[in-house]
């Protein structure tokens, strides 16, 4: 708020001084009414609201006339300013009206009382100001904070199948809790989503939620992300930088994709999630923490032990408590449910009055395979969504070949005569068919196609290389 054009009421029965001041403060651009008495300024604080009010102590009523005035406004508006004007025998009311609330107090007989009162009321609006606007976003971080636990509470992951059921009481219990907890499934069940949920129905739903993608941040950065470090550790560090997990302080640290993380780096996570404890890159002083960690995988993890590929320790440090989310597959019954909600959310999105979907359409998606899962799902349905021209969804709606899992690969190539691909060439197109379904969103088309990041991001190298143009 500016501190310039506010409204300011000045109270002394002295006319001389009610008249200076009430020029100072118009000099310094603020709307301002005069009163002569404590009636005259309770009749104004009755029809008005002000920014500031600057009273006299002693006025005819009485010797404490202010102090009334200081009270009726502090009854009405606790944000308005007061600064209280006093003659030498009044300190001792004085500090009594900052005990109840003044901002500050002038003495008049200073003969420095207008240049006084104006760096006092500069001091009292700039103080004003910042109380108003620490108020307004500690309002919106509770209206913030009220949006994120209504997005990410429990009924907002949809289902109603014995599956489902049965992560739901999983869920409720791993919340309350301050265990580690795994979460494992294919691409596109919600594990993010979980992880969210298991947030913010938690102890630590008021302190930060941080989240690191795993196979996202190249390797020889993902260290300093998740610690941090100390300026000149390394060429490029230009400033010290803190890493995910002292910013997750307090909070929530979600580790994604973590089966993908390299064995070395493994091995100090290890030792944080023991000691609770770590150094930044660069620095020797230790820095304790109280995170709870939130990891997940699309991985057959133990695969991947078997394989050297996974500690094997740290799998049972973060497998505290384990929840398995199933393929939708698993849990057909939800799709009708998980239909209705996409055709809602994405009619309203893209401003389509889609009314509903045909039985035929219906029973086709429950027949398909759907290898993406929930999000292949949803990305089906906001397509046919957008290609849409009537108020229903019908079957032709949606690609007849792309969820088929016996047919796809045949629909997809032709492999009729000598027009045979080769593996390349198949490879090729299924990763430039999955990123174009994903809206180029490197991260869903990796997990879509059951890769990781880095994999999916040396295949587009090669593929830039070759010529081929990619989005």
């Amino acid at each position: 708020m500016n501190d310039t054009g506010r409204k300011i009421l000045v109270v002394d029965d002295e006319e001389l001084v009610l008249d200076s001041v009430v020029m100072a403060m118009e000099r310094l651009g603020h709307q301002v009414s005069g009163a002569a008495d404590m009636t005259a300024a309770l009749e104004h604080l009755q029809d008005d609201r002000f920014d500031l009010v600057i009273t006299d102590i002693r006025m005819p009523e009485s010797k404490t006339a202010g102090m009334e005035v200081l009270k009726a406004v502090k009854a009405r508006c606790s944000d308005t300013e007061v600064i209280m004007m006093t003659g030498y025998g009044s300190i001792e009311n004085a500090v009594e009206a900052i005990r109840l609330g003044a901002f500050d107090y002038v003495e008049k007989g200073s003969g420095l009382l207008v240049p006084t009162l104006e760096l006092r009321v500069k001091k009292a609006l700039e103080q004003q100001s910042r109380r108003q606007r620490l108020s307004v976003l500690e309002e919106q971080n509770r209206e913030l904070k009220s949006a994120l636990n209504t997005k990410y509470g429990f009924e907002n992951i949809i289902g109603r199948s014995g599956k489902m059921r049965e992560l739901f009481d999983q869920m409720r219990l791993a919340a309350n809790s301050k265990a580690t907890v795994f979460i494992s499934g294919p691409s596109g069940t919600g594990k993010e989503l979980v992880a969210k949920a298991l947030h913010y129905n938690s102890p630590r739903r008021d302190k930060p939620f941080i989240k690191i993608n795993c196979a996202a941040v190249p390797e020889g950065l993902i260290e300093s992300e998740l610690f941090g470090h100390e300026k000149g550790a390394f060429t490029g560090a230009i400033r010290t930088t803190k890493g995910k997990f002292e910013l997750a302080n307090g909070g929530t640290l979600l580790l994604d994709e973590i089966s993908e993380m390299n064995p070395l780096l493994q091995a100090k996570l290890l030792r944080v999630l023991q000691e609770r404890e770590f150094e930044k890159i660069g620095d020797s002083r230790t820095i304790h923490i109280d995170v709870r960690i939130v990891a997940t995988t699309n991985r057959d993890i133990k695969k991947a032990i078997d394989e050297g590929r996974f500690r094997e320790d740290l799998f049972y440090r973060l497998n505290v408590v384990p929840i398995k989310l199933p393929s939708l597959s698993e849990r057909r019954e939800d799709i009708p449910l998980l239909a209705e909600y996409f055709i809602l959310k994405y009619s309203k999105e893209h401003g389509r009055e889609i009314t509903g979907i045909t039985e035929e359409a219906m029973e086709f998606l429950q027949n398909q395979e759907w290898h993406g899962n929930v999000r292949e799902l949803e990305n089906s349905i906001e397509r046919a969504i957008v290609m849409c021209v009537d108020n229903q969804l019908i079957k032709k709606h949606f690609p007849q070949g792309t969820q088929d899992s016996s047919n796809g690969v045949k629909k997809m190539f032709n492999f009729d005569g000598q027009d045979i691909p080769t593996i390349a060439e198949m490879e090729r197109e299924v990763i430039l068919r999955a990123l174009e379904a994903n809206s180029n969103n490197r991260t869903r088309a990796a997990e879509a196609l059951g890769i990781s990041i880095r994999t999916l991001r040396n295949k587009l190298n090669e593929y830039r290389a070759m010529g081929i143009d990619i989005p």
